[in-house]
């Protein structure tokens, strides 16, 4: 039974192409197009337009990366760095902002908060009594809204602020700055 399992794992190395290699899930590797595309799109309902300033930085320039299912902002001289560690080593690289389910889609993790903080094209402050609920994952309501940005439209990606300006989340805004105005507190 031994020699019969060797025999599949030989077959098995055997027809593995070079293509399947570089997919492999601990290969730190450019994103594909159609994952790439899942990225920008998420990013860009978070950023808008300022998803340039994002992706061509004239300080340092930046990249994305996928590693182990994982989509990492790296810096281009770090990860040249990088090269010399080995890829069973080596665990994580740059800020690591989303990952890809099972499913492949595209999910941003908390990671990404500084990131979409500094770009935000719509955000919602919370009010200090409503702040520990948000943090805690209920959702915000009316009366916990302390200000909003102006011209927020429904479903429209916002990062949330604490009072004090402190990024504490971001989400999806239920309704527009508008609307908003017109509800009742609770």
């Amino acid at each position: 039974a031994r020699h019969s399992r060797l025999a599949a794992t030989e077959r098995t190395l055997l027809y593995r192409t070079p293509d399947s290699q570089s997919r492999a899930p601990g290969v730190m590797r450019p994103l594909e197009e159609s994952e790439l595309e899942q990225v920008l799109t998420k990013l860009f309902s978070f950023v808008g337009k300022n998803i340039e300033n994002i992706l061509q930085r004239t300080d340092a320039p930046h990249s994305l990366r996928l590693h182990k299912k994982r989509v990492y902002y790296v810096r281009d001289d770090v990860m040249k760095r990088a090269v010399s560690i080995g890829r069973d080593q080596l665990v994580s690289l740059g800020l690591c902002i989303g990952k890809f389910t099972h499913s492949d889609k595209f999910k941003l993790m908390v990671g990404a908060l500084d990131l979409l903080a500094a770009h935000a094209k719509y955000k919602m402050w919370v009010k200090p009594t409503s702040e520990m609920s948000f943090l805690y994952g209920n959702h915000l309501l009316k009366s916990g809204l302390g200000r909003i940005s102006e011209n927020t439209p429904a479903n429209a990606g916002v990062v949330i602020y604490s009072m004090s300006d402190i990024p504490i989340g971001f989400g999806v805004a239920a309704k527009s700055t508008q609307d908003c105005r017109k509800l009742d507190p609770s």
